[in-house]
């Protein structure tokens, strides 16, 4: 079911846990107008399907990642922007949500809209792969474990020592993870950037 089935006669579960009645077409209409500024045709197909990380596993990363209000906080393949918005919400931390997918920006700046958090966090469209996320102090990830071994150089080439990277589901392959966690049946797994990288995992 796409964001516009969803919208009608139903009602929309957002990210931050609350349910929120159904729009009328004319001011769904009115705000993706205003959301559209600076989107682009998707340049590439996506290396995910969307799928939402569950709200207790958001949490629980989160925790895992020890953020905090110093943070800096980069969602790759954000979604409907639910990780980097609980974060601002909970720990006012400042979040950058990456997807490829002109619909899931929409969605998520709609979502931090509605959750009161677009002074702390921002939705980029952008291939990931091409993502400067030299400033971020936690990443989090729900891809696969074949496009986290893809991404695997670029994270240990761009991002800080003692950075930490929080991935929901899936591992780095011959990185191994700093502790691993269940919540609901879930996996997460934690990674620090090392200041001297071993060269295999590069």
């Amino acid at each position: 079911m796409n964001m516009k089935s969803a919208l009608y006669g139903c009602l929309v579960m957002t990210q931050v846990g609350y349910a929120a009645p159904a729009v009328p077409q004319a001011a769904e209409a009115q705000r993706n107008q205003t959301s559209d500024t600076g989107l682009k045709p998707q340049e590439r197909p996506g290396d995910v399907p969307f799928v939402p990380t569950p709200q207790a596993v958001v949490d629980a990363m989160l925790k895992m990642g020890e953020v905090d209000k110093n943070d800096v906080l980069y969602d790759l393949g954000s979604g409907d922007g639910r990780i980097p918005i609980t974060a601002a919400q909970t720990y006012g931390t400042q979040g950058v949500g990456i997807d490829i997918n002109p619909e899931r920006i929409k969605e998520a700046n709609e979502n931090a809209r509605r959750a009161g958090v677009t002074d702390k966090v921002r939705f980029v469209q952008q291939d990931l792969f091409k993502t400067d996320m030299s400033d971020a102090t936690v990443v989090t990830l729900y891809l696969l474990s074949s496009v986290n071994r893809k991404l695997r150089p670029k994270l240990l080439k761009e991002l800080k020592p003692g950075t930490k990277i929080v991935s929901h589901a899936f591992d780095m392959g011959e990185w191994k993870p700093d502790r691993v966690e269940k919540v609901d049946g879930k996996t997460i797994y934690l990674w620090t950037v090392p200041k001297d990288v071993p060269a295999n995992l590069m």
